[in-house]
C-alpha cells in the first residue's frame, strides 16, 4: 500500500487528522488495531475547550455535538464544606467548554470517514515504523492475518502511550519526562441524572470527587483511592457514601444516586516525549504526552496537536513549504508543558497527599480560596481551563 500520511490510531486524533487531511485533499490511511464496535465504545473524556468543538465544526464533524453537546459556562469549585462558581465567560472574555463523550466523537468521525474516505483499516496492528528519518518512512502492519506494509511520505503515531511510533525514536534522540501520582481515580457512570448543572471538583474529607455527566440522564462521577485499589473492594453503597461525605456543603444540596452501569480505575500520570519529531515521523496526542484527567487536557491537547500538523500539511501542500511541519515540535511542546503544569497544579491543589501533613492541607486550602476571591487567579484557572490558544 501506498499514501502520503499514514495514520497509526483510529481513536479521535488520528480520525480527526485523517478528516482533516482528506479535506484538504492529502491522501492518507488510518491504521487501527482494534474493532470498530471496541473504538467506539471505548470510555475517556468528555469535557471539551472551546478550540476543540471549532475544530470539529470547521472539519464538518459536530452536527450531532452541536444539538446534543452540554455548553457549561464554568465549574464549581468545593471545600470547607462551601461552594463557589468559577464563571467562564466573565473571565474569559466569553469562552465556554461544551460536554460531549469521546465515544460520540469517535463514532461521529469514523461514521463521516466510511461514508467519505480516507481509508480507515480496523483489525490492523501496527508491528513498527521503519526509516523514519527517510524521504519514505515505512510502517509494517498485521491485517487479515497477513504481515503488510504501508509506504508513506510520513507518518503520524496516534496510538497511545504504547505504541510502535516512539519506540522508532533512537534513545540518543527522544526524552520522556515522567511523574507518578501516589493515587489512583475510581471512575463510575451512574444511570442518574446529574445533581448539578456545571463540573464540580471538590476537596472534601478524604480527598477529591469530581461530579461530571454524560448526558442530561446519565452521571459520570469520580473518587479519589489509594493506588493499587480494586474496584471490587468498592461496593456500590461504599462509593455513593464516600461521594457523598466529599461534596457535602452547608446548604440546601443532594447528591442523587441511582444504578451504577460501570465502574473503573485510572492510575494517575503525566509524562511528556521530547521531541514529537523525528524525521518524517510525528507523535500527537496520547502517543507525546499523558496528563492527569483533573485539568480535562488529555483530548483537547490531541485535537491541537492534530489542528498544528494539517496546517503544516496543508502548507507543504499547498505551497511546497515545510517550514511549519520542521516546527511541529517546538509549537505542540510549548502548549503541551503549559497544559502539564495546569493539570499537574490542579491536582496538587485537590488531592489529599497521601504523605501530606497539616501544612500541606492548609496549603491547598490557602490556594482555593485564592481562586475563590481573586479575580485575577480565578481568571488564571479559567484561562487554561477554557484552552489556551494555538501557537500558530
Amino acid at each position: 500500500m501506498r499514501t502520503t500520511v499514514g495514520i497509526i490510531g483510529g481513536g479521535p486524533a488520528g480520525l480527526l487528522l485523517a478528516r482533516l487531511l482528506h479535506r484538504t485533499g492529502i491522501d492518507c490511511v488510518v491504521l487501527e488495531s482494534r474493532t470498530r464496535a471496541y473504538v467506539e465504545q471505548r470510555q475517556r473524556a468528555g469535557m471539551l475547550e472551546q478550540g476543540t468543538v471549532d475544530a470539529l465544526r470547521d472539519c464538518g464533524a459536530a452536527d450531532r455535538l452541536d444539538a446534543e453537546g452540554l455548553i457549561h459556562q464554568g465549574i464549581e469549585l468545593r471545600f470547607d464544606r462551601e461552594r463557589h462558581h468559577i464563571d467562564f465567560p466573565w473571565l474569559t472574555g466569553g469562552r465556554t467548554v461544551t460536554i460531549y463523550a469521546q465515544t460520540e466523537i469517535v463514532k461521529d468521525l469514523v461514521a463521516l470517514q466510511l461514508a467519505e474516505g480516507p481509508t480507515l483499516l480496523f483489525e490492523a496492528e501496527a508491528l513498527a515504523v521503519e526509516k523514519p528519518e527517510s524521504d519514505s518512512p515505512v510502517v509494517r502492519f498485521l491485517n487479515e492475518g497477513r504481515e503488510q506494509t504501508l509506504s508513506c511520505d510520513y507518518v503520524v503515531g496516534c496510538e497511545g502511550s504504547h505504541g510502535v511510533a516512539a519506540d522508532a525514536f533512537p534513545a540518543e534522540v527522544g526524552c520522556i519526562y515522567a511523574h507518578e501520582y501516589p493515587y489512583s481515580w475510581l471512575g463510575i457512570l451512574a444511570d442518574v441524572p446529574p445533581s448539578c448543572e456545571e463540573l464540580i471538583y471538590a476537596r472534601g474529607p478524604g480527598g477529591f470527587a469530581l461530579h461530571s455527566m454524560r448526558s442530561p440522564s446519565v452521571s459520570r462521577l469520580y473518587l479519589q483511592v489509594p493506588n493499587g485499589s480494586d474496584v471490587r473492594d468498592w461496593p456500590d453503597e461504599r462509593i455513593w457514601d464516600a461521594l457523598d461525605a466529599r461534596f457535602a456543603i452547608d446548604g440546601d444540596w443532594r447528591l442523587a444516586r441511582g444504578p451504577i452501569t460501570s465502574k473503573s480505575m485510572t492510575r494517575m500520570r503525566s509524562s511528556v516525549h521530547e521531541p514529537m519529531r523525528y524525521g518524517r515521523l510525528f507523535l500527537a496526542g496520547d502517543a507525546a504526552h499523558i496528563v492527569p484527567p483533573t485539568g480535562a487536557k488529555g483530548l483537547n491537547l490531541a485535537v491541537s496537536d492534530v489542528r498544528v500538523l494539517a496546517r503544516g500539511f496543508a502548507e507543504l501542500h499547498r505551497t511546497g513549504s515545510t517550514e511549519l511541519l520542521e516546527r511541529y515540535s517546538e509549537l505542540c511542546l510549548a502548549r503541551v508543558w503549559q497544559a502539564t503544569r495546569f493539570s499537574y497544579d490542579m491536582t496538587r491543589m485537590l488531592h489529599a497527599q497521601p504523605n501530606g501533613d497539616a501544612f500541606e492541607h492548609r496549603m491547598q486550602l490557602a490556594r482555593l480560596r485564592r481562586i475563590a476571591a481573586s479575580r485575577p487567579a480565578a481568571a488564571e484557572l479559567a484561562a487554561n481551563y477554557t484552552g489556551l490558544p494555538l501557537a500558530l
